[in-house]
């Protein structure tokens, strides 16, 4: 980020009127928990970065009084403007002293301006949409009817301030719709209607064509973002597939990957999206699709913040294990980079995720730092557009720390967790060889399923229990069905105003 990008005086935690021994103070605090040479987490690294800018700004005094000055006309117009706010919440505010490792979590929850909602003021959301669908020949059919059909919807629901580009591919790519404002509505829709089904799957041409379309329009007023729908797997290309995801990332782009039925590639689909801070979901049956579809894009323009990350920088001994957003559509999230893409932040709906850290045995007993975590994205109605915020975690470890309970958010999250955690060991015992306990771990969720009244997913476990019992192999319809909808069950509501 550029030095006017962040506020020197929130990152370094001092005051605006702090000595420079009370900056230098801080530099070295900082330094000691988030200086590479101290701690290797990527969000520690990055993290780090803002600190030496935040330092170097306020250190140097012609530099601090211009930072100063341009500040206090930004943060005129930033006082009136939007804003987003980051309250994290640990599973435990005291931790006993073990001589064993011990894990707890952190919810870290991004929270929409309340005034998005209630002032009554007219926000307006203008979306950049590229739809990149696939024709190829197992589409034949009612597939790809459906597919026109929430495609015309789709378009009658925009607006001439939108913008919109549709791909078509299959073994090539076809620029249906060249990226153009919502004007002529019958006219985009005839060139919908022109689409065939032919040909095989190569996902790389027809997303490249997509991502080459959006950038054209590419804007930070903007919610720029690709829907790929397939139900193929592609061939031999996914690696560049990903590549182009990770570029796309980096200028802004969102995508949303979609597998229809059930030949398709989900953990593939799943990393595109999670590179970008797209959705990943499975699409059943046809009959699904645009109810599906229109979901997505209305989801999509009601876009509060866009290009939103999250950065968690875990103290030197502490050990990040892994990252889990709740909502507003879950999926695991990649921790091997230092910002953690969420995507879209809604104005009726809270971004969340659930970290879980591991704590050292044999730890000091004492108040001390955890983690540290910041969030930047663009709020899309304001003037000056990038925000950020950020939060550090401290608890007290002790000898005998009261006993508390866990926070219910935390609790239910972990509760509904376990049951998408469940089908994955089911998965990982039948990589292994491990019929017995594949099996078992199907009944288990079944049984689990049932108590929270999930009967149909519940019928699904068990119909795949018995299946890997017999023939010792999932569905593949079972199989997507039990992992994508036991995420499901971790959706958020939408928050009440």
């Amino acid at each position: 980020m550029s030095p006017m990008d962040i506020d020197p005086y929130s990152v370094l935690g001092v005051a605006a009127d702090a000595s420079t021994e009370e900056i230098k103070a801080a530099y070295r605090r900082a330094a000691r928990r988030l200086h590479p040479d101290v701690n290797t987490s990527p969000g520690a690294g990055l993290q780090f970065q803002d600190i030496v800018t935040a330092h170097d700004t306020l250190i140097d005094p012609e530099r601090r009084r211009t930072f100063d000055q341009q500040f206090a006309k930004r943060k005129i117009k930033q006082d009136s403007e939007f804003h987003f706010l980051l309250r994290v919440t640990p599973s435990k505010r005291a931790v006993a002293r073990l001589s064993e490792p011990q894990v707890i979590y952190l919810l870290a929850e991004v929270l929409p301006d309340a005034r998005a909602r209630t002032s009554g003021q007219q926000r307006e959301t203008r979306v950049n949409l590229t739809l990149v669908l696939d024709h190829s020949n197992s589409m034949n059919g009612t597939r790809l009817e459906k597919v026109k059909v929430a495609a015309h919807q789709i378009i009658d629901h925009m607006t001439e301030k939108d913008v919109l580009s549709v791909i078509g591919f299959n073994d090539r790519a076809e620029v249906i719709i060249p990226a153009t404002s919502v004007q002529d509505k019958a006219a985009l829709k005839a060139k919908v209607s022109m689409m065939i089904a032919s040909g095989g799957t190569e996902i790389y041409k027809g997303l490249s064509a997509g991502v080459e379309q959006n950038r054209r329009y590419l804007a930070p007023k903007l919610v720029n973002h690709i829907i790929l729908l397939t139900d193929g797997y592609t061939y031999g290309d996914d690696e560049a597939c990903l590549e182009l995801a990770r570029e796309a990332a980096k200028q802004g782009i969102g995508i949303s990957a979609m597998g229809l039925g059930q030949e398709w590639n989900d953990q593939f689909l799943d990393e595109i999206a999670s590179i970008t801070g797209g959705n990943s979901d499975y699409i059943k049956s046809a009959s699904a699709v645009v109810k599906f579809l229109n979901d997505h894009v209305r989801n999509l323009s009601d876009a509060f913040a866009e290009r939103l990350h999250i950065s968690i920088a875990p103290d030197p001994d502490i050990q990040l294990e892994s990252a889990f957003k709740l909502s507003p559509q879950p999926q695991p999230l990649p921790i091997d980079q230092g910002y953690i893409p969420l995507g879209t932040l809604q104005a009726n709906r809270i971004a969340s995720v659930l970290f879980q850290i591991q704590i050292p045995a044999d730890i000091k007993n004492g108040f001390r730092s955890f983690a540290r975590l910041t969030v930047v994205g663009d709020v899309l109605d304001n003037s000056y557009q990038k925000y950020q915020t950020l939060s550090d975690v401290s608890l007290e470890v002790g000898d005998n720390p009261p006993v508390e309970d866990p926070p219910v958010a935390i609790l239910d999250a972990l509760g509904k967790l376990t049951l998408y955690r469940m089908q994955e060991r089911a998965q990982a015992a039948l990589n292994d060889g491990n019929v017995e306990e594949a099996t078992r771990r199907l009944e288990n969720l079944a049984t689990r399923l049932l108590a929270m009244g999930e009967q149909e997913l519940a019928n699904e476990a068990i119909s795949e229990a018995r299946r890997v019992a017999h023939t010792s192999a999932f569905s593949d319809t079972g199989r997507k069905t039990l992992k994508y909808h036991t995420r499901h069950l971790l959706a958020s509501t939408l928050i009440e105003d």
